[in-house]
């Protein structure tokens, strides 16, 4: 990396945006849109950026609060899973059997 100081500073912005994901600091996004949006050598990091700013009230908020929705989007992964796996070869009811509990 040491030859590349692109390579360099994409580094660092990408680990201090990963902080920010681990940390919940979603109140410190803006600061860190900023920086990135006025990087002129990584232009695909600026258009990152300024696609955050599209819905910064979104992404702050899923920076920031403690709730997530992961566990819906498990079952709906494990749903989708037994759907691929019984493509064509049952009706309605062996598909319920399997995606309810008995």
């Amino acid at each position: 990396m040491a030859n590349c100081p692109e390579l360099t500073a994409l580094t660092g912005h990408v680990r201090s945006f990963a902080h920010l994901l681990t940390q919940l600091q979603g109140e410190r996004l803006p600061e860190w849109i900023e920086v990135a949006s006025s990087t002129t050598e990584l232009p695909s990091l600026r258009h990152f950026a300024q696609h955050l700013m599209r819905d910064l009230d979104a992404v702050t908020a899923g920076l920031t609060l403690p709730w997530s929705s992961d566990v819906v989007e498990g079952h709906v992964n494990r749903i989708k899973m037994l759907k691929r796996q019984m493509f064509g070869r049952a009706g309605f009811e062996l598909p319920r059997k399997r995606v309810l509990p008995a």
